[in-house]
Parts: structure tokens; C-alpha cells; sequence
């Protein structure tokens, strides 16, 4: 392993990372975590328990900070790239082939996941893992499928997107071989270890009526057809359109390798799967990024100048659409906020939670005292529990919140927060008082949602927070 020259580009893209994480703001999805770390748990209605608890043990060791609470994606892309360059070695790669491959982490959507937290951080670094270990064990050390089994388990704690990129490498295994390593004692023992060491999550879901399938149904139902039709596409965006021609390079040479050919088939399995059940699209970048590795080998044949010019420029490309490196006002003026949701998410929180804090400020002092606030996704609630002061309790049925429970029967004003006309039909009176605004003109989901007080709900709390729960 040429540990110089990797480990300096894994390093480059830790500060890279590290040094953007503090601009914009938290992510939504970011904030929720938050959220959920304060009741930790082996696991929520939408996911395992990883990511919330790494987000609660940031804050716990480094305070209540964003940056902080962006260490591990730092962390995470400096493994991916280490991971990814091991893979290429173990390919056959020599320096040039190691140092290419870990700029694969410099791709799109890897510094998307590396620059806030998210499942899909973690989820980073143990795919990665877990497809070394699996390259070396179909190479002829089959002791690695104990290795791949612990990855295995270790993952089904931040997502069980591992398990589908497994299955598609298991139908591929029984297409077009090796079939003996389905018989052998050393992958049945993996299999082994990663029931033993999920065990608690999978017992969890198990004595919950399997939650994350109602939450995959959810997700399908209401992202899946979008998903589908942007699947194509963002195929070729995960790594960079520049980078395409190496993965793709990866998916040749591992075809005409006999004993790693299951892996250049698992990748149409993998999308045919993620297409059928409606999953995003971003579900085969582990996958893709073993490719990416696989390619690099051949990719250093070709002229220097191709890679000399191509690689530095889908880098910087990469960087300006998934980091933070331009300022908001000129981010305004770009696509790049349009496309890339996990940028647009980042901006605005503190302005909206000061709007509906006005709200609440206009309200007569009579009603305030039984005055709630009731939002309609998590993002609105955890940017409240961030940022807001002085004012009355959070309640959401979104997700895992619902499961806190409702509002008192006292409560009989609403301050509520991006539900629209519909929220109306539970309540004597719903108005209007306001439309939220990041004053910066970026489209995000938040963006022009309005903010009603509504009054005299018109069944007990107990009858309507049924009503008010729904997954996404």
C-alpha cells in the first residue's frame, strides 16, 4: 500500500471537508438527528440508532456545534478513501492506480455524505469495507467472509442499504459464479457473525412490527416514481461524469476476471433491484465506487494528459456542487441549489425559526400560555429545538416524533408550521399569519411554506394525533 500518497490525499480531503462544514448551516436531516440523540434507543420507526448517537456524542464531546457535529463525515471520507485505495491495490494497483482511486472519493456524491451527517455518511465507509473484505475473500481467503460478516453487522446499526448491495452480489454469485462459495463454511460463519453482532436491531424491529418495511413503503410511495425517472442520470453524477469511464472500465476487467465476475454483474442487479423497489438512486455508490477502484488499474494506462486534466477538474466540479465553497449570494444565482437538495436544505433555519417566533410573539398574552407549536416535518422541529427561545412546546407527527406523543388537552391554540389549508379541517379556526422566507431566494422544501394559528381543535388531542401521523 503506498500509504504516502494515499494517506496525503485522504488527509487533503479531510481539511477540504472539515473546512467547509461550519458555512450555510444544518441540514435538516442533521437537526432530526439531534433530535433523536437527546432519547437515545436501539432503534427509530425510520432507521437504526448509529447516526443519532454519533450525532449525540459529538455534541457531548464537542458541544453543540455544527462543525462538531461534522466530524464524522470528515472522519468517514478520509476512510472511504483509504478503503477505496486498498481495494485497488488489492486489484493489482500499484501508486498511481492507489492515489486515483482515493480521489474517487472526491467524487459527488461522497462529499455530499462526508460534508453533513447523514445515514449515507456511515454508510460511506461500511460499504466500503465490507466489499474489500469481500474482493479478498473471492480472491482465495475465504477467512474474510468473518470480516465482511462483522462489517455486515456493525452496519445493519446505521442502515440496511449493505444488505441489498449483498443480495445483488449473491444473485450474481448463482448467475455466473464462483457457485462453490455459496457452500463454503467460511461464508455461512460471516453470515453467522453479522446476525450475532445486528442482533439488537434486527430483535428490534422484529418486536416492533418491522417498522423500516413500513418506512421503505412510505418512502416508495411518495419519492419512488421520482427516483425511477432520475436514476439514469444521476448514475452518471454520483462520481462525476468525468470519473464514468473509470468505473466502467472497473465493470470490464472484473467481467473478464472469472473469480470477481459476480461483482461486475452485481452492479445492473443492484439497480435493478433499487428500480423495482423504489429506493433513491444513490443506493449503488458503494458499489460504484468498487468499480471506480477496480477501473483504476486500467484507467493509468491511458494518456496522462486525459487523467492529468480530467481527474483535478471532476474534483474541483465535485467540490463546487456538493461543499459549501460559494458564498449564499452567488449560490442564489446557480443551479446548484435547485439540484442538489442536500445544499438547498442547508440554508435558511435560523431566519425561519425567527418568523414563526414572531408569530408567536403577535399572539395576545391570554393565548399564549396554552399555545403549541406543531410542525410538519422534522427538519421544522429540530431547527426549533436548535434555535428557538422562549417559545411553547414542539410537536410533530412526522416519523419518529409522532411516538413522543401529543399535545396536552389544554392546548387549544396552534402555532402551525407548513401544513397548508387541509390542517383546517381539525380546528374552529385556521389562519394564515405568515410565509416563510430565507430573504436569499434559495428553493428548499421550507421555502414558502406558510405558518397558521389555528384555534378550539375541534376532538380531543387523543383522537386527532392519529390523525397527524405520517412517514416520509
Amino acid at each position: 500500500m503506498s500509504w504516502g500518497p494515499v494517506g496525503a490525499v485522504a488527509v487533503l480531503l479531510g481539511v477540504l471537508v472539515a473546512a467547509n462544514s461550519n458555512r450555510y448551516g444544518y441540514h435538516r436531516d442533521e437537526l432530526y438527528f439531534r433530535l433523536l440523540g437527546e432519547h437515545p434507543a436501539w432503534g427509530y420507526v425510520d432507521q437504526p440508532p448509529l447516526t443519532p448517537l454519533l450525532a449525540r456524542a459529538t455534541t457531548e464531546v464537542f458541544g453543540d456545534h455544527l462543525w462538531a457535529l461534522r466530524v464524522p463525515g470528515s472522519l468517514a471520507i478520509m476512510a472511504t478513501a483509504v478503503l477505496t485505495a486498498l481495494l485497488a491495490r488489492e486489484l493489482g494497483g500499484r501508486t498511481g492506480a492507489q492515489v486515483l482511486a482515493a480521489l474517487g472519493a472526491a467524487g459527488t456524491f461522497p462529499l455530499v455524505f462526508g460534508h453533513v451527517l447523514l445515514t449515507a455518511t456511515v454508510d460511506l465507509v461500511v460499504v466500503a469495507a465490507v466489499l474489500l473484505f469481500v474482493v479478498r475473500a473471492l480472491r482465495g481467503d475465504p477467512r474474510w467472509w468473518l470480516a465482511a460478516g462483522l462489517g455486515v453487522g456493525v452496519g445493519l446499526y446505521n442502515k440496511h442499504l449493505v444488505l441489498l448491495t449483498l443480495v445483488a452480489i449473491g444473485v450474481s454469485l448463482v448467475a455466473v459464479g464462483p457457485r462453490r462459495v455459496l457452500a463454503s463454511r467460511w461464508l455461512w460463519a460471516g453470515v453467522a457473525v453479522a446476525l450475532v453482532v445486528g442482533s439488537p436491531n434486527v430483535i428490534y424491529q422484529i418486536t416492533h412490527g418491522w417498522p423500516q418495511l413500513e418506512m421503505a413503503g412510505a418512502i416508495r410511495e411518495d419519492k419512488g416514481a421520482e427516483s425511477r425517472t432520475l436514476f439514469a442520470p444521476l448514475q452518471l453524477v454520483l462520481l462525476g461524469i468525468l470519473f464514468v469511464p473509470v468505473w466502467v472500465a472497473g465493470i470490464v476487467r472484473l467481467w473478464r476476471t472469472p473469480a470477481l465476475r459476480a461483482l461486475a454483474l452485481a452492479y445492473p442487479v443492484l439497480c435493478a433491484l433499487v428500480l423495482v423497489t423504489g429506493g433513491q438512486p444513490y443506493y449503488t455508490l458503494g458499489l460504484v465506487l468498487a468499480l471506480f477502484a477496480a477501473g483504476c488499474p486500467t484507467a493509468v494506462r491511458w494518456p496522462r494528459w486525459l487523467l492529468g486534466v480530467g481527474a483535478p477538474l471532476n474534483v474541483a466540479v465535485s467540490a463546487v456542487f456538493a461543499l459549501a465553497l460559494l458564498p449564499v449570494s452567488v449560490l442564489a444565482k446557480t443551479p446548484i441549489a435547485d439540484v442538489n437538495q442536500g445544499t438547498s436544505d442547508q440554508i435558511g433555519w435560523p431566519v425561519y425559526v425567527e418568523q414563526i417566533a414572531s408569530v408567536y410573539d403577535s399572539l395576545p398574552p391570554a393565548d399564549r400560555s396554552r399555545t403549541v407549536i406543531l410542525t410538519a416535518n422534522y427538519g421544522e422541529a429540530g431547527a426549533l429545538d436548535r434555535y428557538g427561545v422562549g417559545l411553547p412546546a414542539v410537536y410533530s407527527g412526522h416519523n419518529e416524533l409522532w411516538y413522543r406523543g401529543g399535545p396536552p388537552a389544554d392546548a387549544t391554540v396552534v402555532v402551525a408550521v407548513g401544513f397548508g389549508a387541509p390542517l383546517g379541517a381539525l380546528f374552529g379556526s385556521c389562519q394564515v399569519a405568515h410565509d416563510l422566507d430565507n430573504g436569499v431566494d434559495i428553493p428548499n422544501e421550507e421555502q414558502d411554506n406558510d405558518v397558521r394559528v389555528c384555534r378550539d381543535p375541534v376532538s380531543p388531542w387523543t383522537v386527532l394525533w392519529p390523525r397527524l401521523q405520517h412517514y416520509s
